[in-house]
């Protein structure tokens, strides 16, 4: 494996890779946009190997008397996922994406006064806001589609957002097209997410089809456990179960104070929790109708 490489994008970008770790980092201010460049860089350039030193923990379940990690990216993942381990199944790995771009984010907020700074993690974003700010993200189903946005403003209280659902780069228990959360970091809602998306599902059903994560990616911290790897046609009503199965979990979480928002989204039909997302109704697709 290479090691870290750093290039710079249109737009006052940086995009940053290593492995299967792939960020894009924004900040606002050419001196303060430098300074927090360099340092997110020289942060970057160990996180792999931070993980990979404790990658066989990381990839158990966490229970109440699990051994914790000791890096600081690993302490990140596991004090996200920590406090949903009593409702099921759930290790560090749930919270990776989003702590990574946490930690490098910090790197840069660390290193200058920024106005309004991101790290984007595949989807999973870390966000920055000095009073007065505000940042949008759109939010793209599985065919890259427009689903609908987040609106965020200085103060709310959110400095993560992250994406989950079917089809996304990890795998998932539930068949949602997408599910995006919102929670005061990225490693928050990137477990919230996972969660929240395993619980959009059906039982045994013969348009669902499932197999054993292992069989899909050997390395998967899933194990034989069953995911989702195809959804044929659904009945309207099946669509409204799944949604409200994943909504329900979404809002003990929100009443629990762990997300401030989410958005289901499947075949067309959506849940919104929390705030402040927008998610308007869009064309089913594969809906059976009775």
């Amino acid at each position: 494996m290479t090691g870290p490489v750093a290039a710079v994008l249109s737009g006052g970008r940086l995009h940053l890779q290593h492995g299967p770790i792939d960020l894009i980092l924004g900040a606002e201010g050419a001196v303060a946009r430098r300074r927090a460049f360099a340092a997110a860089t020289a942060r970057f350039e160990t996180v792999l190997e931070e993980l990979v030193a404790e990658l066989p923990l990381l990839r158990r379940p966490v229970t109440a008397g699990s051994e914790r990690p000791r890096g600081v990216v690993a302490r990140r993942m596991d004090t996200a996922v920590r406090p949903h381990a009593a409702a099921g199944f759930v290790t560090p790995m749930a919270a990776v994406a989003g702590a990574v771009a946490d930690e490098v984010l910090q790197a840069m907020t660390a290193a200058a006064p920024l106005a309004r700074a991101y790290v984007n993690n595949g989807g999973d974003i870390a966000l920055h806001l000095a009073p007065g700010q505000r940042f949008c993200a759109q939010i793209a189903g599985l065919d890259g589609g427009e689903l609908g946005w987040v609106t965020l403003a200085h103060g709310a209280g959110i400095g993560g957002i992250a994406s989950s659902g079917r089809g996304g780069r990890s795998l998932s228990f539930g068949i949602a097209d997408s599910v995006t959360v919102l929670a005061r970091d990225a490693a928050a809602a990137d477990v919230a997410a996972t969660l929240i998306a395993n619980a959009v599902t059906l039982g045994d059903h013969a348009q669902i089809r499932r197999q054993p994560a292992c069989a899909l990616d050997p390395d998967s911290d899933l194990g034989e456990r069953a995911v989702v790897v195809a959804v044929g046609a659904l009945r309207q009503d099946e669509i409204d179960q799944a949604l409200e199965a994943g909504r329900a979990v979404a809002q003990r979480m929100l009443r629990a104070g762990r997300i401030a928002g989410a958005a289901l989204v499947l075949r067309g039909a959506a849940r919104v929790v929390g705030a402040p997302l927008s998610v308007p109704e869009i064309p089913k697709q594969g809906v059976e109708h009775a």
